[in-house]
This record gives structure tokens, sequence and C-alpha cells, in this order.
């Protein structure tokens, strides 16, 4: 049983270190230290885990529901899931070094600030769409108000 309020504690931690790892970037001297990649390896980890959650839990009622619209909400979100793990792997083979993978390999800040803007801010929109537009059309279609799946 997955509640709404669990998706949005989850929600509300990638926020906070969307947020926090942002800050931590634009200092090029933060992006170094242990801390910073602990925080950014955290970050990954709770992407990945939320997307799986959502992706294996939430569609089901979606998919099978007899509205096509309703339906195809249930694609696109699934969709927008495979695009977000595709570019958080393009984004970790190009700044997180094999030999050392607990570190961060900054040679050029200013497009690891850029490229780590864009992936922030595509996740950040994905949790405002989940927030906005999937649980209330789950809570419509199965009446819960409490339970998402």
């Amino acid at each position: 049983m997955i509640t709404y309020d669990e998706l949005h504690t989850q929600n509300h931690d990638i926020t906070e270190l969307s947020n926090i790892l942002l800050y931590l970037f634009n200092d090029r001297s933060m992006c170094d230290t242990g801390t910073c990649c602990d925080l950014f390896y955290n970050y990954v980890q709770k992407v990945k885990d939320h997307i799986d959650l959502v992706d294996r839990n939430l569609y089901s009622k979606l998919l099978s529901h007899e509205n096509h619209d309703i339906q195809e909400v249930a694609r696109n979100f699934m969709s927008g899931s495979q695009e977000i793990k595709r570019i958080i792997q393009s984004y970790i083979k190009a700044w997180c070094p094999k030999k050392k993978p607990d570190t961060l390999a900054v040679a050029n800040h200013e497009r690891f600030v850029k490229e780590s803007e864009e992936m922030f801010n595509l996740v950040l929109s994905r949790i405002q769409d989940e927030t906005e537009h999937l649980y209330p059309l789950i809570k419509e279609i199965s009446g819960d108000l409490e339970k998402a799946a």
C-alpha cells in the first residue's frame, strides 16, 4: 500500500535535495567534496526509487480504464519516466567517473552547472506534474483519497 502522504514526502525530499545540490554546485569548490557527492548519489537513488515505485504501482488503474484519454495520461507519464532515467544515466556517464564511482568529475564547471540545472528542472517539473495531474486523476478514478495504490 502506498499513500499519497508517502509520495508527497518522497517528492519533498527530492525537491529539497535538488535545491541544496544546485546551491552547492554553483560553488566550484563544493563540487569535489565528499559531502556533496554523497548528497548527489542520495538524490539519484531517491529519484530512481520514486520513479520505480510510481511506475510499478500507479499506472495499472489508468491503463485499464475505459477512457482513452486517461490511458494516454498513464502512457505519457511512463514515457516521461524512461526519459528521466535516460537523462540521469547520461548525466552520470558524463560527470561521474567509473574509476572513482563516488565522486564527480567537473572539468568544465559552467557546463556542469548548466546540465545539472536542466536535470534538476526536469525532475522538479515531473514532481509538479505528478502532484497537479497524476495524483488527482488517480484519486478521482479510485475514489480513495489516502491510498494511491
